[in-house]
């Protein structure tokens, strides 16, 4: 068989290209893993907003992960949009029939525009059935807000979230602080083992969709290669930042990010 690293995504779909699967499969590719998706809604979106979303019926979405299960060696998958209840109780109940080493977990809750893509009953489902199955948990600040109730504004703060998280069952958890103020933009890694401090130089541009769909994607890449957690996020961290500073200026809103920015050969 061939050893290829290879992995899953279980997300949305955006047609502007950004975000999403398309953001997942443009990660795998450029850190040299093989990507297989499963599609959970279909939405039609560009830089500027969401404008339709066509979820995938349940069945399609078990037949999707039942395909690729069957067939690929992935023991690393990533969640990205899963919209309702019912597609999250279907995809816990596949992730713990196939038994996947590394579930990395992007609570896609909000779009860049502000558009819902959570369903209100589908955080009680997350937050129970698919927490305890995460390994690593990325919520942005507003995520973690929202899954906590807690205001975030500094470490001391996000660290008392992610322990709530962690409580409810996420292994790892990584609050990701680009919506705080100020010149550093700044991620907090709480592991059982370890915390983490990642920052770099903020960077004034409008051009950040998709970032967090990437972030995660990276490091389900990086961990399927073999590459221990600190190194997994401290790459995606660098990942990402050369992302946004090389940026693609596309779009007449806020524009995806530039994929293949960062050089590294790893």
């Amino acid at each position: 068989m061939n050893k290829l690293p290879q992995v899953l995504t279980i997300a949305g779909s955006d047609s502007g290209g950004g975000a999403g699967i398309q953001a997942d499969l443009k990660t795998f590719q450029m850190r040299r893993v093989f990507g297989t998706s499963v599609l959970t809604a279909v939405t039609a979106q560009n830089t500027q907003g969401v404008f339709d979303i066509h979820p995938i019926p349940v069945k399609s979405i078990a037949a999707q992960i039942d395909a690729v299960a069957q067939d690929f060696e992935l023991a690393a998958v990533k969640l990205g949009m899963l919209g309702s209840r019912e597609v999250i109780d279907c995809v816990a109940d596949k992730l713990r029939y196939y038994q996947f080493n590394r579930i990395i977990v992007d609570p896609v809750m909000i779009a860049k525009g502000g558009a819902a893509l959570l369903a209100p009953d589908a955080i009680t489902a997350l937050l129970r059935q698919l927490l305890p199955l995460t390994d690593i948990l990325t919520p942005n600040l507003p995520e973690a807000e929202a899954l906590t109730g807690i205001h975030i504004t500094d470490h001391r703060t996000a660290k008392r979230a992610a322990k709530a998280l962690q409580k409810m069952g996420a292994n790892a958890v990584i609050i990701k602080g680009g919506h705080l103020q100020g010149e550093m933009s700044t991620d907090w890694v709480f592991h059982p083992e370890f915390e983490l401090t990642l920052s770099t130089s903020r960077y004034d541009t409008p051009h950040t969709h998709g970032t967090g769909c990437t972030f995660s994607a990276c490091i389900t890449a990086e961990l399927e290669k073999g590459k221990t957690v600190q190194q997994a996020v401290s790459i995606a961290k660098k990942f990402v930042n050369a992302a946004i500073c090389n940026s693609l200026n596309i779009g007449k809103g806020q524009g995806p990010t530039n994929h293949w920015a960062y050089q590294d050969e790893s």
